[in-house]
């Protein structure tokens, strides 16, 4: 833990007040700050009494004025005044598991950080969380926590993610619930593991519980897996089976709470070869980071954007997505080029030899595939658009540190880069200006 103050941000409150670099944070209006959550949430109020110590540990105590909800001003040494805490689960379908050797040391960092889970949105198992922590998100009323499921039979729980007191983190989660701190789940199928009956134990019991939403989603598997549990792909008969479970008890959410509740992720609908729900199923896209409603989404936007455009003049493209997302994709292009024949584009399925051929989705494609199978294709667009989701966030590195310079200058194109948006994609597929990065 580390409530030193590294630097303060100008014409802050804290700067206003004349707190100091180097000072430490040990209280927000008599509260004790130990991490990110306590500062955060003790520092709301419009007035408040901050408790200093200083590098000679004398202490003092500062009155400050500012905007309710306003942030002081104050930065740590750390973004969560803290270390991440490390995963202690050995979970039998563990994607960083499958990961091959030789990749950079952050791509191999486990968390299962409650923290990051409110302040970023991450997805945890509470399998590491102390009673105190527990406590805590009750008494500050810490929501939404984002919660790795998996399963709520005791001992199936602690068999699937390896750990002999996974179960405990099922207590926690109703006593969150009863607490009434919003959950958002989610459930990754393992075929053979927790589907089927399982499955249906486990939605039943997050239905008592009280979630918020969960995401039903197909366990994902590389070529990396020597070593580890043998766990059989999602084929099409399982997508379509996990697909009816999770819409028998989806209408019963319906009726009772008037939303389903349970959502069933993009990727579940392509194995199945079944067509997209409505944009209805989704209601508000509550669950779109997992990849639910997240073509649904694409495909309004990119109709909505479409009817914007004025002029299909543009210079020609050719557009690197995942396998699944491919026939998708290039229903969009149609519908462009419907409205616009003149409009030259084309849309390439890039295989994941890199992680095994299972992988389909786009956000783990690599740029040594992009480049070994556009390279062979030739006759490339003018252009390659890729989207933002196969780098690594706010960055142009692909997960194999291939960078987009690098991408560029080996098919000798302008590479651009789209938001996953539809309306981000129209955009780019009309602009005419030179976007590469």
């Amino acid at each position: 833990m580390s409530t030193v103050i590294t630097s303060i941000d100008e014409g802050s409150p804290a700067e206003k007040a004349g707190v100091r670099v180097g000072e430490k944070l040990l209280k927000l209006n008599g509260h004790e700050i130990v991490d990110v959550l306590d500062y955060r949430f003790f520092c709301y109020d419009a007035k408040l009494s901050v408790e200093l110590e200083a590098p000679d540990g004398a202490v003092r105590t500062l009155r400050v004025k500012k905007y309710e909800g306003q942030d002081l001003g104050l930065n740590f040494d750390t973004y969560l005044m803290d270390e991440p805490r490390p995963c202690s689960n050995h979970c039998v379908f563990c994607f960083v598991d499958q990961m091959p050797p030789g990749m950079r040391d952050t791509l191999y960092f486990k968390d299962d950080d409650a923290r990051l889970s409110f302040l970023m949105g991450n997805y945890i198992t509470l399998t590491n969380l102390s009673e105190r922590e527990a406590q805590r998100i009750i008494d500050l009323r810490i929501s939404p926590i984002n919660v790795s499921v998996q399963a709520t039979e005791p001992q199936l729980r602690r068999t699937l993610l390896g750990n002999k007191d996974a179960a405990k983190s099922i207590d926690y989660m109703r006593a969150f619930g009863k607490a009434g701190i919003e959950m958002n789940g989610q459930i990754v199928v393992c075929p053979g593991w927790n589907d089927g009956e399982h499955l249906r134990r486990t939605i039943s019991d997050l239905m008592d519980i009280g979630f918020h939403s969960c995401s039903i989603v197909p366990v994902g598997l590389t070529k990396y897996r020597q070593g580890l549990a043998k766990l059989p792909p999602v084929d099409e008969k399982t997508a379509c089976e996990i697909i009816d479970t999770v819409d028998e008890y989806a209408a019963i959410c319906k009726e009772k709470y008037g939303t389903r509740m349970f959502f069933c992720a993009d990727e579940l609908y392509l194995k199945a070869n079944r067509p997209l729900p409505d944009e209805e199923y989704y209601e508000d896209f509550q669950q779109l980071e997992n990849g639910v409603g997240m073509l649904r989404s694409t495909m309004n936007e990119f109709l909505d954007g479409l009817s914007d455009v004025e002029d299909g003049d543009v210079p020609g493209f050719t557009i690197a997505t995942g396998v699944a997302a491919a026939p998708f994709i290039e229903r969009l292009v149609n519908a462009a080029k419907e409205k616009y024949p003149s409009l030259r584009g084309e849309v390439v399925a890039i295989v994941n030899d890199f992680f095994g051929h299972l992988i389909t989705v786009s956000g783990l494609v690599t740029g040594q595939d992009i480049i070994a199978q556009l390279s062979a294709r030739g006759g490339l667009g003018e252009r390659v658009i890729i989207p933002a989701n196969m780098l690594r966030h706010g960055e142009g590195v692909f997960l194999d540190d291939v960078t987009v310079p690098q991408l560029s200058e080996a098919l000798g194109r302008p590479v651009v880069v789209s938001e996953t948006d539809g309306y981000s994609l129209v955009d780019t597929i009309f602009s005419k200006g030179d976007e590469s990065l």
